[in-house]
């Protein structure tokens, strides 16, 4: 975005190149430096090492639901608990992997790319941190409870779970609001961060992008959390309490559940993709050789896409029997929305448009993830119109969108950014021909994964069922290896990153790409552990 005069690292910054990531300079040893560290590096690596064990643990839990549906018939779990490993599949990889990893990289990176020595709010930040792992191990001990795990599926319509018979819904409700204010002191922090925090000259408008959506996804998330855990609350009233906010016999309704929890939910799908909207921004310049295209418009399109996202969540809810004028009303506000996605989309094309387009592997996902999560954007148009949705509501098309919404969007771009920042984490570059392998495995098994499940959902396949008519079979088949395949890829990924970990491979120069620009690619890979003591001045 900007040109860098005068940069002044700290002092351990230019005697790093021993390796040791100039750790000498003040970063402690063993566990206690983990445990007690409010150093935004080491936060932000806390985060992404949780981000992908929870990746690892939801997929796991993705592979039995694929076991069971690779054959119809009652295969190899039971039907409840196939209900048990759908809930709590969703809630790990929208809470305990997506979030997490791009909390994660906020706290690696926008220290770095706006001049800060570290976060605002150090010690809140190693709290928002060491409360999530004690908020999944409460999730994930649900399922050993007499009863079982929550098994109403990762939005817990009411009366599902205010009627569930198990005891695991008290233990789900208190993990998610554990969950809940880890997400709100993240983003306290990185407001106040942005906002206090900048180097001398770095405007708003000369923000790296990913900083801009991270801003914007930061107010959402304070927005949006509180909501949540209201209506977890009111769930957990109306089960152990006696209230009846979702109970018909005692005067509630159940689907005031649905509206509360969806005014949640809709601006949650856009915290889950915002920062990703960052992160290809940062990536299609650098490998195009050229600035960004329409700098401006794509922070007004960020700015556009959170308003808005607060006034669409009833689209979730056409079947319900809502009054003509609000199905208009959703319809309408849905197509719109899409609007500021499509100038963002557009931005990224016309950047490559004649651009020295050169095809590393961030690229590779980064383009990767330009064309797949606008065919997730398209089928959510189509589910935006409302004669439409009565036909595709709860099949396996909606599985099939959010989908590839959320993994060929949110968690590609997660992966991008890890193959672009690694290199100037780490001071080696990572192993290429791994990196490529784990690109193609990933992008074939992926669509092998999911597309599909856009045919079997027109045709008429519920979601969340454990059999299917044997019509489904053949389809259902080739979605179980797809995603046997795509759980595998990721093993190339771990491997890749554990090699990247052990400093093998060569060593990376400053800017590490040709073409990268930004504050972060100033200081020396690997990053030092303290960055900026005094800050930059941006010309």
């Amino acid at each position: 975005m900007s040109t860098v005069t005068d940069t002044a690292h700290a002092p351990d910054a230019h005697d790093s190149h021993d390796g040791h990531d100039g750790h000498h300079h003040g970063a402690p040893k063993g566990l206690m430096r983990w445990l007690l560290t409010t150093n935004h590096k080491d936060i932000g690596t806390l985060y992404l090492w949780f981000a992908f064990i929870m990746f690892l643990v939801g997929g796991a839990m993705a592979m039995v639901i694929r076991a069971e549906l690779f054959q119809p018939g009652l295969q190899i779990v039971e039907p409840n608990f196939f209900n048990q490993m759908t809930t709590v599949h969703g809630l790990i990889m929208v809470f305990g992997a997506v979030m997490p990893a791009f909390t994660g990289l906020a706290n690696w990176l926008i220290p770095m790319m706006i001049g800060a020595p570290d976060m605002a709010l150090p010690r809140m930040n190693n709290w928002s941190f060491w409360i999530l792992p004690f908020a999944f191990l409460i999730l994930l001990s649900s399922l050993f409870v007499e009863g079982g795990g929550p098994a109403f599926g990762w939005t817990f319509y009411a009366p599902l779970s205010t009627t569930y018979s198990g005891d695991s819904t008290a233990l789900f409700v208190f993990s998610v609001h554990i969950m809940g204010i880890s997400s709100i002191m993240g983003a306290i922090n990185v407001v106040v961060t942005i906002f206090n925090m900048r180097a001398p000259g770095m405007t708003y408008m000369k923000m790296p992008l990913f900083v801009w959506t991270w801003l914007i996804t930061a107010f959402l998330l304070i927005a949006v959390m509180p909501v949540l855990a209201g209506v977890v609350t009111m769930v957990l009233t109306d089960k152990y309490f006696g209230t009846s906010f979702f109970d018909a016999a005692g005067g509630g309704d159940p689907v005031l559940f649905q509206h509360i929890f969806w005014f949640f939910g809709h601006p949650e799908v856009y915290i889950m993709i915002l920062p990703a909207f960052g992160i290809i921004s940062q990536i299609v310049p650098t490998f195009s050789r050229k600035k960004l295209f329409g700098y401006a418009s794509m922070v007004y399109a960020t700015a556009s896409i959170a308003l808005l996202s607060f006034i669409v969540w009833a689209h979730h809810m056409f079947t319900t029997g809502m009054p003509v004028f609000a199905e208009m009303f959703f319809m309408i506000a849905t197509m719109i929305i899409a609007v500021p996605t499509g100038v963002k989309v557009f931005n990224w094309v016309a950047t490559m448009w004649r651009g020295s387009i050169s095809f590393e592997v961030p690229m590779l996902f980064a383009i990767a993830f330009i064309i797949l999560f606008t065919i997730g954007g398209l089928s959510g148009l189509m589910l935006a119109i409302v004669p439409v949705d009565f036909q595709y509501h709860d099949t396996y098309f909606v599985v099939a969108h959010f989908h590839y919404v959320l993994v060929t969007g949110a968690v590609f771009s997660i992966m991008a950014a890890v193959y672009y920042w690694l290199p100037k984490w780490t001071g080696r570059m990572f192993d290429i021909k791994l990196a490529k392998l784990h690109f193609w495995c990933s992008l074939v098994s992926v669509n092998v994964l999911f597309f599909p499940m856009h045919f079997v959902g027109l045709a008429g396949m519920p979601r969340r069922i454990p059999d299917y008519a044997l019509q489904f079979a053949d389809f259902n088949k080739w979605i179980s290896i797809g995603g046997f395949a795509f759980g595998l890829s990721q093993l190339i990924f771990l491997a890749l990153i554990i090699k990247a970990c052990r400093k093998q491979g060569e060593k990376v120069s400053d800017q590490v790409w040709d073409g990268a620009e930004g504050l972060e690619w100033e200081i020396p890979s690997p990053a030092p552990y303290h960055t900026f003591d005094t800050p930059p001045v941006i010309k």
